[in-house]
C-alpha cells in the first residue's frame, strides 16, 4: 500500500509499504481522510515519536475492510472514526483514571503506523461507528475535537465566563465553538493571521484582534486559552488572566519553550494555571457532538490534498496557511 513515512528527522516521503494485518482484536481501516496536526511537525522535528521511521497520522476515519479473529462488534463496510490513544491500563495513572498520562503512553500515528496511508490498523475498542448523515472524510475532525472537549473538561468552565483564546487555527476555532456552547458571556480571539481572524469572525466572536491591547477588558479574562504553543503568546496570556481566573495551556509548545510567572500574583489573585493533554474519555462525546453539528466541516477543512502529496501538505500546514489540512486517497 501507499503511505507517508517520516523516515528520519526532517525527511518525509510517500512510499510503498506492506499492507497491514489485524491482530485478534483489531480491524483494518481503509482511510477516507487523515488530518495533519502540530504533532506531525513535532515528530518530523524528532520529538514525540519513540523511534523513526513512522507512518504518521492520528486524525483519521474510514471504512472497515479487515477484521481480527476475535472481533464481533464491527462488520466489513462499517464506517468508523478512530481514537488513536493506546494505553497500558496497568500503570498508576491508568489505574487512577488519568490514562492520557500513561507511563507507557502511545498512539496510532505516533508510536505505531498511522492513518497517513491507504490502510491503518486500530483496536476495535478505539473505533466509533459513524451515523449515516456524517461524511466519512469529514470525521477526521473528531480527534482534534475530542482534544478540545478534554480541554473544557479540565476548565470546568462556568456560565457567564469571559473567554480569551490565543490562536484561530483549527484548535483555537474548536475551543471557540465549545466556548459558545458552554455559556460564555463573551469570547475573544487573537491571531496575527488576518485570514484566520476572518474565519473566527465568520463563526461569531465578541472580538477578534491581533493583540489583547485592542480589546476592552482591563480587568482581564476569566478564562485564557493558549491554542498556539507560541512562547510570546503564552507569556502574554498569563498576564491577561483576571482575578480568580484560569489559564489553560492547550497548544503544544516546543520542549524548550519557557514562560515567567509571578508566584505572588498566583497566590494573591487565586489564579489557576493548568494544562490539557490529548484525549481522555472524550472521543465518543466528541463524535456525538460532531454528529450533532457542533462544527461545520466546510469551514474547518480548508485544504484536501491527495496522499501522494503528503510532504507538500505538511509544508502547507507548517506555513500556517488555511485551517485544517487533510490528505485523502489518490
Amino acid at each position: 500500500m501507499k503511505a507517508a513515512v517520516i523516515e528520519s528527522v526532517g525527511k518525509v516521503t510517500v512510499s510503498e509499504v506492506p499492507d497491514p494485518a489485524p491482530g485478534p482484536r483489531q480491524v483494518v481501516v481503509e482511510v477516507a481522510a487523515c488530518g495533519l496536526c502540530g504533532t506531525d511537525l513535532h515528530i518530523l522535528q524528532g520529538e514525540f515519536a519513540p523511534s523513526l521511521p513512522i507512518v504518521p497520522g492520528h486524525e483519521f476515519a474510514g471504512a472497515v475492510v479487515g477484521l481480527g479473529s476475535e472481533v464481533t462488534e464491527l462488520r466489513i463496510g462499517d464506517r468508523v472514526a478512530v481514537d488513536p490513544s493506546l494505553y497500558c491500563y496497568e500503570c498508576r495513572y491508568c489505574r487512577t483514571g488519568h490514562n492520557n498520562l500513561c507511563e507507557r503512553w502511545a498512539a496510532i500515528g505516533v508510536s505505531t503506523a498511522g492513518g497517513a496511508a491507504q490502510y491503518a490498523v486500530a483496536p476495535v475498542a478505539n473505533c466509533v461507528r459513524l451515523p449515516e448523515h456524517v461524511r466519512t472524510a469529514d470525521a477526521a475532525l473528531i480527534e482534534p475535537l475530542s482534544c478540545a472537549v478534554r480541554g473544557y473538561d479540565v476548565l470546568r468552565a462556568r456560565l457567564g465566563a469571559h473567554v480569551l483564546i490565543y490562536g484561530s487555527g483549527t484548535m483555537g476555532l474548536m475551543m471557540l465553538e465549545l466556548a459558545k456552547r458552554t455559556g460564555a458571556a463573551s469570547v475573544d480571539v487573537l491571531d496575527v493571521n488576518p485570514e484566520r481572524l476572518a474565519t473566527a469572525r465568520q463563526l461569531g466572536v465578541t472580538g477578534a484582534a491581533t493583540s489583547a491591547d485592542e480589546l476592552d477588558r482591563p480587568q482581564g479574562w476569566d478564562i485564557v486559552v493558549d491554542a498556539t504553543g507560541n512562547g510570546a503568546a503564552i507569556q502574554d496570556g498569563l498576564d491577561r488572566v483576571a482575578k480568580a481566573g484560569t489559564f489553560l495551556q492547550f497548544g503544544v509548545a516546543d520542549y524548550a519553550t519557557t514562560a515567567t510567572i509571578s508566584p505572588y500574583r498566583i497566590y494573591n489573585q487565586e489564579i489557576t494555571i493548568t494544562g490539557s493533554m490529548a484525549v481522555l474519555h472524550s472521543y465518543e462525546r466528541a463524535a456525538e457532538l460532531f454528529a450533532g453539528g457542533v462544527l461545520d466541516p466546510e469551514v474547518f477543512i480548508s485544504d484536501r490534498l491527495p496522499l501522494s502529496r503528503y510532504p507538500e501538505a505538511l509544508d502547507h500546514f507548517a506555513s500556517g496557511a488555511g485551517r485544517k489540512t487533510v490528505v485523502v486517497p489518490d
